[in-house]
Parts: C-alpha cells; structure tokens; sequence
C-alpha cells in the first residue's frame, strides 16, 4: 500500500508486508525466514513480490537532486509490497475501525511549530493553530508560491470545508502524514519500506533508466502516468486526462506489476 504526496509527504510511498525478507534493520524485518518458504506462498491480497537483487541507487544525472548524489550499489531481499496507493476506502476502514484522528484534523501544537523555527521568529497567530493542511493551488505570476495552507483541509475534505471524497473510493487517499501512515500500517499488521527498498521496487526492474517505464520522455505518446502537462506550475493541459489525481490502476504498471511509482498527481 502507498499513501500519495499531499500536504505532509507530497509523494507516493508504499508499505512493505511485515514479514517480508529484508534484512535491514532499519526496516524492523524478520530475522531467519526462509526466502524460498515465504516467496512460495499464496500472495497476500494486493500485494506483490519483489524479489531481491542489487541495484544502483540515486543517480549522477544532471537533472538529479543533490540528495540523490553520488550513484552507489545496494543489495535488497525480495519482500512484498502493496501494488497500489492506499486508497479513501482503505483508509475509511482503518478510521472506523480505530477512531483514529489524522495529523490534519488535529490543531498544531505551539511549541511543536516555535522549535523548528530560528530564534526569534515571531509566533503565529492563534487563528492559524487550528486544523489544517497544504494544498497546490497554480499561481496567477511567476514567484508565487503554489502550496496554499487552509483550514479544515485533511483526508475527508481534501481540498477544504466543502469538498469531499464522495464518490472517489478507488482513489489514493490523501493528507496524510507520517504517524498516520505508522499508526496505519501497524494497524494493517505491515510496515514502511526503506527509503532503498522503495527506490528499489520503483525501479520495477530496470537498470540505469530515467523513468520507472524505461527511456521514452513522460511527453511523448501515450502518458505513461499521471503527471502534469503544460507549464508548470500555471496551466496543467490535462492530457492524460486528470487535472488532480486519479483512480489507482489508471495507467499501466511498473516491471514488478506495481503502479503509480513515477506519482500519481
């Protein structure tokens, strides 16, 4: 499963199954399983087997950020992982089965804000320590920014009071923040992914490529995913036929069978 990028984590991320094969400790694997036992048993609903190999992480191309610098081998055991975006209706169950309150439904603590900021830095305003999130509002000029905070935006209402997720069950689920994606996954009986292991898995195989598709540029054809078109960040063409995000299992899946790994915005 994998929550999309909103206004806490704006980029899609999956949950590794809780007894999946991987050794790094950071992960909170499973020490001493049999890989052939487990990699031979009936996958869990929705999820697929990413079988282990070694690969090269980050990269030195140009267009690369500095935090994907330098290049470096890595080796990964095969662990399962969900094929899409954990979607409004998985979500939903997880809510009301736990009475769980996300990160954006909750106001924001003071002191929580005022350590993260330089001393010195004045204190917001009590109008603003209210529930809230980010949303991607396409600026009118060049040097505007173009996340918005507003009130009352989280899962349920994702772009404020008044919108809402009727209708959109198929949909990934949105504003969702790193404790909920925890507090979800434990509650799944799963876990998130290393930051290799994900790399690993979007790759879907592929070796020294520029997209989890292979070579061909995202702009050419047939839109290989859900990504914007047209100037960004001022007019979004739509073409692929989504001006926001769209039902998971929309465009075709990576190598390992797992979508949405190049986004889904």
């Amino acid at each position: 499963m994998r929550f999309h990028r909103n206004a806490f984590m704006h980029f899609v991320f999956a949950i590794a199954f809780s007894v999946s094969m991987s050794s790094l400790t950071s992960a909170g694997s499973e020490a001493a399983l049999d890989p052939q036992r487990l990699f031979t048993q009936t996958a869990p609903s929705g999820m697929v087997w990413v079988p282990g190999g070694e690969f090269t992480m980050g990269s030195e191309a140009p267009p690369a950020r500095p935090d994907e610098k330098p290049a470096h081998r890595v080796r990964i055991d095969g662990f399962w992982i969900d094929a899409t975006e954990v979607t409004n209706a998985q979500f939903r169950a997880f809510v009301e089965a736990t009475s769980y309150v996300t990160t954006a439904e909750k106001a924001p603590q003071l002191q929580e804000i005022m350590a993260q900021l330089p001393l010195g830095t004045p204190p917001p305003s009590a109008d603003m320590l209210v529930p809230g999130s980010i949303v991607f509002v396409s600026p009118s000029t060049s040097g505007q920014t173009w996340w918005e905070w507003r009130k009352g935006v989280n899962w349920r209402q994702p772009e404020g009071p008044g919108s809402s997720i009727a209708d959109k069950d198929i949909y990934p689920v949105v504003h969702v923040s790193w404790f909920d994606a925890q507090a979800y996954a434990q509650w799944a009986g799963k876990r998130l992914p290393t930051e290799a292991e994900w790399e690993y898995a979007a790759r879907g195989g592929l070796e020294g490529k520029p997209y989890v598709w292979g070579d061909e540029r995202p702009d050419q054809g047939k839109p290989p995913a859900n990504i914007w078109q047209g100037e960004f960040p001022f007019h979004n063409l739509g073409a692929d036929g989504s001006l926001s995000t769209s039902p998971v299992r929309s465009y075709a899946p990576n190598g390992y069978g797992l979508y949405d790994m190049a986004g889904n915005v």
